[in-house]
């Protein structure tokens, strides 16, 4: 059963890296300014003349060059990732130019905890909690993916050349056929596989960023909790989180890249750009159609967009003069998002859960176990009871049968008892001069069969056995499997920075609203004590409004230029694709002739197509 959903609006927040050593060395401006405790990012137009006023945008929360990762962690993907434990799909996705910090922010400096980004904090964050809660089973795994050039990648297989395909199911949505998932269970083991998968991720090098993503890159993780609910029964619960480093946008003519470099670009502002329609179709409220399939990774990003998933987009921007078009698209691309609803509801019980397969598999195997243990059992008992008998001590840890590692020494010391009483009845048949030589031989035959089926059944045993603590050792259990090294005063110093970000956020939101509020009013509140000052007053205020009128203007000139800019890439994108595809017509037309030549008494080989109309320029 799944819980109702309400709708919640996209979270969106903007980071600014500080100047780079390049920029100050060719001594660009900054243009960029922001006010954290507004939450506002102001760009001014290097070309604007002095009286123009800047372009200001309002998000949820915005982070200076002076921001640490803790605050952007703690204030904005905390609660995200607690309402993933509890069972909801999340989604952070970090969206800009190349170059300004979208896998900083995702993932920062490994070997330095203060500048671990989101990805190793969130790994921290749940298997701590984990670690911390009561009476509750967790199943963790992880995948990781790449979209390179509309192609989906598994990045933790084995044969990299693979590519995988988008499936649809009607109850869990999209998925990607044949995708691997490991089972994780502490921090050590889910950075293992985000380290295997990133070193075989594409990345390049162009003029705008020394080491640039060639791919968006996602990584997946599935956290399975179950719990006994208050009718008794066990409830299952389902997370899932994306953790999305979009590759950057850019611009063919400052990338300056050869080879496969304007291809990837192509490949990159084509899923971008249809990235941004969907966004405009779901804020635009008529659009009956929203363009998920024109792209894989909008068809991937389908929940996070309008779905069911509580999304948080970071938009990373560059404060140089240089970077001015590409700051101010990204900004209005983000404040398109903030206006998207999402539907988050909790995943209960759903059909297709691993926990549960692992659980039943357990219990199965345990149940094994117990009916080939329990004559071990018995047999421990009167070995005790014969040594209490015999004036022997019992120690009370004997009587200890019921946790696995004892049913495992119960059945190996019964197996071994049965095998030596075994050899002492061979022994004794063979010593027993008694018996005719037929019937000796026909017994020591039937003490050796039963000898043998001891033997397999021991590897049987021995084989449930294995089988049964790997598969118990992938759940992990609440304050018991993981070991917990933080104390009472870390999980206070935690609860503080939880209540200092709440606090944080709470007073921007205030000082928004009352900004607001404040303009609406301005009027209602003014008097005047003479005909002067009114005409003064509001001489002031027409120039205002006139200066808005003007910055309104710009603003559609500016969006005019960006849609002819967009529309230039567009067009430069298509012209290499239709250049490809006359290659590659040119060389299947050449290869259908060389194989099958014309003989000049038959009619001309009937083409499949016309090759002039399908090279022609649309």
């Amino acid at each position: 059963m799944a819980g109702r959903a309400r709708c919640e609006a996209l979270k969106v927040v903007a980071r600014c890296r500080p100047l780079s050593r390049r920029e100050e060395a060719a001594g660009c401006e900054r243009v960029v300014q922001l006010d954290v405790r507004l939450g506002q990012v102001s760009i001014r137009s290097p070309r604007a003349a002095p009286g123009e006023l800047p372009k200001t945008f309002t998000f949820d929360a915005v982070y200076d060059a002076d921001s640490k990762q803790a605050d952007l962690y703690d204030e904005t993907v905390r609660p995200l990732i607690d309402s993933v434990l509890q069972g909801f799909n999340g989604t952070v996705l970090a969206y800009g130019q190349t170059g300004t910090g979208k896998t900083y922010t995702m993932q920062g400096v490994w070997a330095e905890p203060d500048k671990r980004g989101i990805i190793p904090s969130s790994f921290e964050h749940i298997f701590t909690h984990i670690s911390r809660s009561q009476n509750q089973q967790y199943l963790v795994r992880a995948s990781y993916l790449e979209i390179y050039q509309e192609e989906i990648r598994d990045l933790l297989a084995k044969d990299q050349s693979k590519k995988l395909e988008l499936k649809e199911n009607p109850e869990t949505g999209v998925y990607i056929k044949d995708l691997s998932s490991f089972v994780t269970k502490n921090v050590k083991e889910i950075e293992h596989v985000m380290n295997l998968g990133s070193q075989t991720r594409s990345v390049g090098s162009t003029n705008m960023n020394e080491r640039s993503s060639r791919s968006h890159a996602i990584f997946l993780i599935t956290v399975e909790c179950s719990e006994t609910g208050p009718d008794g029964e066990e409830h299952i619960r389902v997370g899932k989180l994306n953790l999305v480093d979009l590759a950057g946008s850019e611009r063919q003519s400052k990338m300056g890249a050869q080879g496969e470099r304007p291809k990837e670009a192509s490949k990159i502002n084509l899923s971008l750009s249809a990235l941004g329609n969907v966004i405009s179709a779901l804020v635009d409220g008529k659009s009956t159609h929203i363009p998920y399939r024109d792209s894989k990774l909008t068809r991937l990003l389908q929940d996070s967009l309008g779905g069911n998933a509580k999304t948080i987009m970071v938009a990373t921007l560059g404060p140089a003069s240089h970077s001015y078009e590409e700051s101010l698209s990204t900004l209005r691309f983000a404040n398109r998002a903030k206006n998207i609803k999402n539907k988050p509801r909790v995943n209960e019980d759903p059909k297709d859960t691993l926990l549960r397969e692992f659980q039943e598999e357990i219990v199965r195997l345990k149940a094994q176990l117990e009916k080939r243990g329990m004559l071990g059992k018995k047999r421990r008992r009167s070995s005790r009871r014969k040594k209490a008998m015999d004036g022997e001590s019992a120690t009370e840890n004997e009587g200890e049968d019921d946790n696995e590692d004892g049913l495992e020494k119960n059945m190996k010391n019964y197996l071994k008892e049965q095998k030596e009483r075994l050899e002492e009845e061979k022994a004794a048949i063979q010593d027993d001069h008694s018996l005719v030589s037929e019937e000796k031989q026909k017994l020591l035959q039937e003490k050796e069969k039963m000898i043998e089926d001891l033997r397999k059944e021991q590897e049987a045993t021995e084989l449930l056995a294995a089988k049964y603590k790997a598969m118990e050792s992938k759940l992990l259990i609440g304050g018991r499997t993981i070991v917990d090294h933080t104390n009472e005063q870390q999980k206070m110093l935690e609860l503080k920075r939880q209540e200092i970000a709440e606090q944080k956020r709470r007073e921007r939101e205030m000082q928004q609203e009352m900004l607001l509020r404040d303009e609406e009013t301005m009027e209602l509140r003014e008097t005047y004590t003479s005909l002067q000052q009114e005409v003064e007053i509001k001489t002031k205020k027409l120039k205002k409004l006139y200066a808005k009128l003007q910055a309104v203007k710009a603003e559609i000139q500016d969006q005019h230029d960006e849609y002819i800019r967009v529309r230039q890439d567009l067009e430069e994108a298509q012209n290499e694709q239709t250049r490809e595809l006359k290659l590659n017509l040119s060389i299947s037309v050449f290869w259908m002739f060389s194989h099958f030549p014309v003989s000049p008494s038959l009619p001309p080989f009937p083409l499949p197509f016309q090759p002039v109309s399908c090279l022609s320029s649309p």
